[in-house]
Formats: C-alpha cells, sequence, structure tokens
C-alpha cells in the first residue's frame, strides 16, 4: 500500500506541556495554529491557555490596549485569565516591538517578561501551555535582548510554524538551526498550507527531509 501523501496528513496531536510557539516570519498562522492546537486540547478534556507575553498592533478599547492575537488565545483556551496576564506587554503600533516601545517611553526587560511567564504558569498549571512569540525567531526586544531570550530563560521546547510560501525553506532551517544553537529542544514543526504555493508537495516533503522533530501540516 501506497504511504499516505504529505498533502493529506494526521490531525494535529494533542499536546502536553509547555512550549514556545515561533513562526518562519510575521504573519504566517502562528496564533491560528495555536488556536488549534488548544482547542485540540481542550476537546479532549485537557487544561490548557495561550500567552502572548508581548504583542503589537493593539487597539485603544475602554479596558485598555487589547490585541486581536491574544483574544483568539484566550477564546480557544479552557482556562480563563485576566487579560493582562495573557498579554502583559500591549504596543500599539503594528511593527517591531523594540520599535514601538521606544515610541511609546518604554523598555521592554527580558528579565521582567519571563517574570510574567513563570507568574502565569505558577498561578495557573495546566496540561497544555502555549507561550507565542511575536514575528520569527530573533526578534528585538530592546538593544541588547532577544524574544528567543524567553524561551532560553525559560527552558521551553519550540514549534516552529512554517508559512507555506515561497523562500518558506530557507527561512525554515535557518530557524531551525538558531533554535537548536541557542540549546533548546526543537519539538516539530506545523507547516501551514495558507493560500497557493506551486509545488507545495514537494516542498513539505523537503521540509519534513531535512526538520527534525514531528512534522504535520494544516
Amino acid at each position: 500500500m501506497a504511504e499516505p501523501s504529505i498533502a493529506t496528513p494526521p490531525p494535529l496531536p494533542v499536546l502536553r506541556g509547555v512550549f514556545f510557539i515561533t513562526g518562519t516570519d510575521t504573519e504566517v498562522g502562528k496564533t491560528w495554529v495555536s488556536c488549534r492546537l488548544l482547542e485540540r486540547a481542550r476537546d479532549a478534556g485537557l487544561s490548557c491557555y495561550g500567552l502572548k507575553p508581548v504583542a503589537a498592533g493593539c487597539e485603544d478599547t475602554g479596558e485598555g490596549l487589547r490585541n486581536d492575537d491574544a483574544l483568539q488565545l484566550m477564546a480557544a483556551s479552557s482556562v480563563a485569565l485576566p487579560y493582562e496576564q495573557v498579554n502583559p506587554v500591549a504596543l500599539k503600533a503594528a511593527i517591531a516591538p523594540h520599535i514601538a516601545a521606544r515610541r511609546e517611553g518604554k523598555r521592554i526587560d527580558l528579565t521582567r517578561l519571563a517574570g510574567y511567564v513563570r507568574g502565569a504558569l505558577n498561578s495557573h498549571p495546566a496540561d497544555l501551555v502555549l507561550v507565542e512569540g511575536a514575528g520569527g525567531w530573533r526578534v528585538p526586544l530592546n538593544d541588547r535582548e532577544m524574544l528567543a531570550g524567553l524561551a532560553v530563560e525559560l527552558q521551553l521546547p519550540v514549534i516552529q510554524v512554517v508559512g507555506m510560501k515561497l523562500g518558506c525553506i530557507n527561512h525554515a532551517l535557518l530557524t531551525a538551526e538558531a533554535i537548536r544553537a541557542d540549546g533548546l529542544d526543537y519539538a516539530g514543526t506545523v507547516a501551514n498550507c495558507f493560500g497557493d504555493m506551486e509545488v507545495r508537495e514537494d516542498n513539505l516533503i523537503t521540509l519534513r527531509q531535512h526538520l527534525p522533530g514531528a512534522f504535520t501540516a494544516v
């Protein structure tokens, strides 16, 4: 019997643990994939929630700045947390976080950011917690620190979301190399097949051959 096509993969797994979610770029579907993983865990009867420690591109509301990605994570979670705990650093401009923070007269500090996440983990233990990054792996927080440092500080295994478009193989392999060079466990890859991509099947096969860990496509 022929092996099933990678274009019709098994559904997303039901995960347990705490994971950091990164991507090959911004707008590749990190939040969409995170929500689907949370929903899988929730539907399996597990306690779960997502965190978005840093979010740029927030809207003013009567209750303060709110980010759509963070709100989506909250909607997909089975454990209810206050918004400020899900997204402790909310920035208005939809630009690189360190630039947005500087424009708003704020400074994002890695130690404080790690403290926010640890506080959530300690006060709300759950079967699955997803900590979603912003943009890709090498995103500056300030002049010295990168958002990747949060995953390093917390020693979280990393799941990479690959946006399936031209150039994604290079981006995905370089990101995986950087994650492992930072001493972290590369837990797996979710290839997000949005839009139309020429020879997508061949690209998926190539990614599966060269990336470590579990691999699925959605």
